[in-house]
């Protein structure tokens, strides 16, 4: 079983080196994008081996469609490797695996075929994904301002819809939405990636929606045929005290970490396990230090049933 881990990142490059440092073995590789509006030369210092950077940087936004075509350009660079890696897990520069890396490979090798992403048919409240994400216009930050005034318009007069009607422009996929982060298989990455290529269309209607991230992947393979094999991400986040944005990995979350075997969380997507936690900065090496405890602790409970 070989692992092909996308990685995005725009700060936190510490961090960052001690993500690629925990997950590294001889059956990873780490593919990494660093966002067009960061500084290159704080990254410059992280190593190790089978770590690429994407040579091609976008520019990317939250909520933009920018970040899927960061995602898509690390999709293509993995899938294309002599390597013929087997499972793709999308993470952020602040993610951390909660389990050793020998679980993790073990678990994709156990699960070989299942697409880890999360699903929710839209509209879906209680996930707080809205139908307006879809019918909603949605400018690009790089717009001309000339452009998002000409739009506006068009709209007042009439001689444009306020809402798109997406039915229309999706040619009759249903659409799904979930959260940014998934393991992904070699074969559904094939799938999405041909899917950009023969459905310009959908692509161009999907790229005005809002938070695309969570729902350009979702839409395509829950109208798959891979759909039948889908499950809940694998990605912990705390999203307690509510925003846009998840909380640091706080004492209380270590306290769910700890458990001796697989990690399971119940939320909106339902029961899962989960493998990898976010987010962290680069001011959290006590933390994580204390992760990394826990992980030895693990992996000498497993030696011991082992022997």
């Amino acid at each position: 079983m070989t692992i092909a881990y996308l990685i995005t990142a725009y700060n936190n490059p510490k961090h960052l080196q001690r993500l690629i440092n925990a997950l590294s073995s001889e059956s990873s590789a780490f593919f990494v994008h660093i966002d067009r509006k960061s500084n290159m030369d704080d990254f410059s210092g992280i190593n190790g081996k089978n770590v690429y950077f994407c040579k091609d940087r976008i520019r990317s936004h939250w909520g933009d469609f920018s970040t899927v075509r960061a995602i898509l350009m690390l999709m293509q660079m993995a899938t294309t490797d002599d390597r013929h890696f087997n499972y793709f897990p999308l993470l952020s520069g602040t993610d951390y695996p909660v389990q050793p890396t020998s679980y993790i490979e073990t678990f994709f090798r156990r699960h070989n075929g299942t697409e880890f992403i999360n699903l929710v048919q839209m509209p879906n409240e209680a996930a707080g994904k809205p139908i307006s994400r879809l019918t909603t216009y949605t400018h690009n930050p790089d717009d001309l301002w000339a452009a998002k005034v000409w739009r506006r318009v068009l709209v007042k007069t009439g001689f444009i819809p306020r809402e798109r009607n997406y039915k229309a422009h999706l040619y009759g996929l249903t659409p799904y939405a979930g959260s940014m982060w998934w393991a992904l298989s070699r074969e559904a990455c094939n799938y999405i990636l041909n899917f950009v290529d023969e459905n310009p269309r959908i692509v161009n209607f999907l790229k005005r929606t809002h938070i695309p991230d969570e729902s350009f992947f979702q839409t395509i393979l829950g109208n798959s045929p891979f759909r039948s094999n889908i499950q809940s991400n694998l990605t912990y986040s705390n999203w307690e005290a509510g925003g846009a944005h998840p909380s640091l990995i706080s004492e209380k979350d270590l306290e769910l970490f700890k458990v001796a075997g697989p990690i399971i969380i119940s939320d909106v997507y339902g029961t899962r396990e989960i493998l990898f936690a976010r987010k962290f900065s680069d001011d959290a090496e006590e933390m994580v230090a204390k992760i990394d405890q826990n992980i030895r602790e693990k992996e000498n409970y497993a030696d011991g049933r082992n022997r």
